[in-house]
């Protein structure tokens, strides 16, 4: 690399300003203000290129850094692999393919298969073919249907989008892939005109049921969730809600695909989110935190039951065919082996539930302090605040003033999250997900910015 330019902030600026598309930003506040560029990661910590130290409650701006930055083993295990393999396309194998889907599955009971990709969206893709295929192969074609939830979303692919629940994301990209089919979403803090009450998770969850009687069961291949919403607002299903979920994909012989990109490796306590509540999926899709970020990698699990509808040696199209370039790559599922075993030797999974409960007791402390503050919601260190300009109409605050709020959390040296171009009007949520190793320390100093930023933001 050039010296001048490592040693060179301003050139760095400057490059990144002239050069760089960023992700999810407006680039014309660029041309009045500096990109912020990171340049460094310990533990729960970055530092920009100005030095301005900040504590990342978002692991990574989009939750995926669970075992926190300046993991050593993980680079050097890395760093060994890429000078022995660095890749072979997926049609052979590797030693730590084959190593971490052993792994993977062990945390997985009742599926046994694992296909590597390298993104959320590519996992989630997959899946969508495997449901189309097995359509094609084994109903003639017509249970090729895919629903998914309003609220939810599962990448940023055409066809992801498809199955997107955010109008805001979807806005703008279509036309879009048939016979992907919306149901309603189970925010009960929000809960759907008819289905308040008791027994709203018995409800939301029927009013899926009558999508797919309207649809024709027999045209439904799959049944697509996020086992707790992620950017669509935190939301965590009602009791009662993924029982009859399952009871309804089992009844109508639909596929359940449970997308795990956010909620999975011990984000909300357990493995994987779904494992919360009892649920027994047929696919199952990963990234984010497989590897925390240290290469990339993603995963669409299933069945040994799915598996076995791709296997025909007598007909030539019967096999899934499907190539994922970057999948591949041994990188990922040799940090992804080492990620895990974190994971499990400090027992974080453990600490993502212990301090969960600390982060929500804190914000619920927040939420008796300022009026702006509607409704706490979460599992483990996932949660969310749903911010309100009035707690007993629950019209939600202007984005602007969220906006603030992050910014004011921000200029404290605390990074969080909201949700951002997702629902319209409904973008008032406040996002946290720390790394799975924070300690109460942290908590305490997240809670501390965004006490201050919300006074500031009502006064």
């Amino acid at each position: 690399m050039d010296d001048l330019m490592h040693n060179d902030p301003a050139r760095v600026i400057e490059a990144d300003r002239a050069h760089v598309w960023h992700h999810m930003i407006q680039h014309r506040a660029l041309e009045t203000s500096d990109p912020r560029i990171i340049v460094e990661g310990r533990g729960m910590r970055v530092w920009d290129i100005t030095g301005k130290e900040h504590l990342d409650a978002v692991s990574g701006g989009v939750w995926t850094v669970n075992v926190g930055y300046g993991r050593e083993r993980i680079a050097d295990a890395v760093r060994e692999q890429l000078v022995k393999m660095c890749y072979f396309a997926g049609a052979q194998g590797t030693v730590p393919g084959a190593r971490f889907a052993e792994a993977l599955i062990a945390k997985m009971p009742g599926l046994s298969r694992v296909y590597l990709a390298n993104s959320g969206s590519e996992a989630n893709e997959k899946a969508f073919k495997m449901v189309r295929q097995i359509a094609h192969k084994h109903h003639g074609g017509r249970k090729s249907k895919i629903l998914y939830r309003e609220r939810d979303y599962h990448g940023t692919t055409i066809a992801c989008l498809s199955a997107g629940g955010q109008q805001e994301r979807n806005a703008q990209y279509g036309p879009f892939v048939p016979e992907f089919v919306m149901v309603p979403h189970c925010l009960e803090y929000r809960a759907q005109d008819g289905l308040a009450g008791e027994d709203y998770g018995l409800r939301a969850a029927e009013a899926i049921e009558e999508v797919i009687l309207r649809e024709g069961p027999d045209t439904v291949g799959a049944l697509c969730l996020e086992p707790i919403t992620a950017g669509g607002g935190i939301i965590l299903p009602p009791e009662g809600y993924w029982q009859k979920v399952q009871e309804i994909c089992a009844k109508y012989d639909i596929l359940l695909h449970i997308d795990e990109v956010v909620c999975g490796m011990g984000r909300t306590g357990t493995w994987f989110g779904y494992q919360q509540f009892g649920v027994k999926p047929d696919i199952v899709t990963m990234a984010k935190g497989v590897a925390s970020g240290y290469a990339a990698i993603s995963c669409c699990v299933t069945t040994e039951a799915v598996f076995e509808k791709f296997k025909d040696a007598s007909d030539p199209m019967a096999h899934f065919r499907d190539i994922s370039t970057f999948g591949g790559c041994a990188s990922g599922p040799v940090a992804a082996l080492e990620n895990l075993a974190i994971l499990e030797e400090e027992n974080l999974l453990d600490n993502s539930t212990r301090m969960g409960a600390y982060l929500q007791e804190g914000l619920q402390g927040l939420m008796e302090k300022h009026a702006l503050i509607g409704d706490v919601r979460g599992k483990g260190l996932f949660a969310g605040a749903e911010l309100v300009a009035d707690r007993a109409t629950r019209e939600p605050v202007p984005e602007a003033l969220v906006q603030a709020v992050v910014a004011d959390c921000l200029k404290q040296g605390v990074i969080i999250g909201a949700t951002n171009r997702s629902v319209p009007g409904f973008n008032n949520v406040l996002l946290f997900a720390p790394a799975l190793i924070a300690g109460k320390a942290e908590i305490d100093e997240i809670l501390s910015a965004v006490d201050g930023a919300l006074g500031r933001a009502a006064g």
